[in-house]
């Protein structure tokens, strides 16, 4: 078995890190995983650049987004040369008090990333769809 990359390791660390900081409605922790110009793309929502994502989810933590926590696991990554790769996940959104996915809130997601000058990934593009449209 060979052992993961740096590169495999740093996307694989995109999702625990979304969910994390969300877990903390921190807005700020959530847009650092975009790159300055990513984009974010969730159902009737479009986000272009880091700070637009910010505002949003600075505001969704306190409507719609209130008492929730996310979930998410990849089903598959693929990398295209060394700066780009394409994780596939499966997860989705719980209301309080809920400890797994609603087939209704299941989701399937599609993050594009990249590394920037530091070698660190970030989300170039983030885009989900719910599982059962």
């Amino acid at each position: 078995m060979t052992a993961p990359t740096a590169a495999t390791i740093g996307v694989s660390s995109l999702a625990p890190k979304l969910v994390s900081s969300w877990a903390a409605n921190d807005a700020d922790a959530f847009g650092e995983l975009f790159t300055e110009n990513g984009s974010m793309i969730l159902p009737g929502v479009f986000c272009k650049g880091r700070a637009e994502i910010v505002a949003f989810m600075r505001e969704a933590f306190t409507k719609q987004y209130r008492g929730t926590q996310v979930t998410g696991m990849p089903l598959s990554m693929e990398f295209f040369g060394d700066s780009l790769a394409v994780m596939i996940t499966s997860g989705g959104v719980m209301q309080a008090g809920e400890n797994k996915v609603a087939p209704k809130a299941q989701i399937r997601a599609s993050w594009i990333a990249v590394p920037d000058v530091g070698g660190v990934w970030r989300l170039a593009s983030y885009q989900n769809s719910p599982f059962y449209a």
